[in-house]
């Protein structure tokens, strides 16, 4: 990092990030993706730089830097490159001012929008566009969570009975915004050895949602009771599978014995497009300490023995029925489509 020509204040800010994710004290992607934003923000705002190339490496550059120290966390790097579209559309929008912007006009469609402006080019406006739309992504982000609760009443009728897995704020803030007009069952799995599970039941109690906490061994056997899973994820892949918390895979395949829907709500900055692969496992998942599986004085009568707890659960696509973002419910098919949408084909690596 010390090659980039970055202001005090904003490699400040890149270290304070860093250290906030690592100490835990950003505990959840919507935090991630929000301080993202406001430093690509300050970036753009306060690096100098004359053309949109320059800016766009500087912005390559701390994205890597990021990602490396945090790898578990897909966030960062999504919403980095979500940056990085805008950048590129600011330039297209700045070349194209002054010529005919006829949407019939397949001139002007092949040979502004498809090359995309010049990027060696200093355009006077462009700093002010790339701040304003950054601003706009900033708000898509803060409403994310808001969007897919007022969805709610469209998945969830009366008398329905609900099973999830885990904590998510996402998945709590749609339930309980469908408990406001409808009566329905949630079950909520414990999702053991963090037992986020037993927050999330607690937080539905208290907010009147009739609610019934069992333990992960129990998920099958109460599948064929249940009219829908719903549950959040960490990261959607580029292939409409899932980063999910831990016990998420089991929840799924239950789920696709009994032929039970599985809709996964999920805000856009979720939306990766990287895929899972078995040689990139270490950087895929995060292993915490056994302690929570087998206590330590527990494990002395056990030799030559690897205790492993991962956080993180991979759910193929083919067990995902649908997908509710903060823009509407998608099919996993249709994954592709929002990735072309969101991220230029240039910035699927940073």
């Amino acid at each position: 990092m010390s090659s980039l020509s970055l202001s005090d204040d904003v490699r400040d800010r890149v270290e304070a990030f860093i250290s906030s994710r690592q100490q835990k004290r950003l505990c959840s992607s919507y935090h991630v993706a929000r301080e993202t934003v406001d430093l690509a923000r300050r970036i753009v705002s306060q690096k100098r730089w004359s053309s949109a190339c320059e800016l766009l490496e500087t912005l390559s550059t701390v994205g890597r830097w990021v990602s490396s120290a945090i790898p578990s966390e897909t966030a960062a790097g999504n919403v980095m490159r979500r940056v990085r579209k805008i950048v590129r559309d600011e330039v297209a929008e700045c070349s194209s001012d002054g010529k005919q912007q006829n949407p019939d006009d397949l001139h002007w469609m092949l040979t502004v929008q498809g090359a995309g402006g010049d990027l060696t080019v200093a355009y006077p406006t462009l700093r002010g566009a790339i701040i304003e739309s950054i601003h706009e992504l900033m708000e898509e982000i803060e409403i994310s969570g808001h969007n897919i609760a007022m969805q709610a009443l469209e998945h969830i009728h009366s008398n329905e009975v609900v099973m999830t897995c885990g904590h998510s704020r996402t998945v709590e803030a749609f339930l309980k915004e469908a408990a406001r007009k409808r009566k329905f069952h949630v079950i909520v799995a414990e999702s053991a050895p963090s037992y986020q599970g037993q927050r999330m039941a607690k937080s539905l109690a208290e907010a009147g949602v009739e609610t019934t906490l069992i333990t992960d061994s129990a998920v099958f056997a109460m599948m064929s009771r249940v009219n829908k899973v719903i549950i959040g994820t960490h990261t959607v892949m580029a292939d409409g599978g899932l980063k999910a918390l831990n016990g998420a895979h089991g929840l799924a395949l239950a789920a696709h014995h009994h032929s039970v829907p599985v809709i996964v709500c999920a805000a856009l900055f979720k939306l990766s497009p990287q895929f899972h692969s078995a040689y990139d496992e270490d950087t895929f998942n995060k292993v915490v300490s056994p302690h929570d599986v087998l206590p330590f004085a527990e494990g002395g009568v056990l030799s030559d023995v690897e205790i492993h707890n991962p956080v993180f659960d991979y759910v193929p696509p083919d067990l995902v029925t649908l997908f509710i973002f903060n823009t509407g419910g998608n099919a996993p098919s249709y994954v592709y489509r929002l990735l072309s949408e969101l991220y230029h084909p240039d910035d699927q690596e940073l």
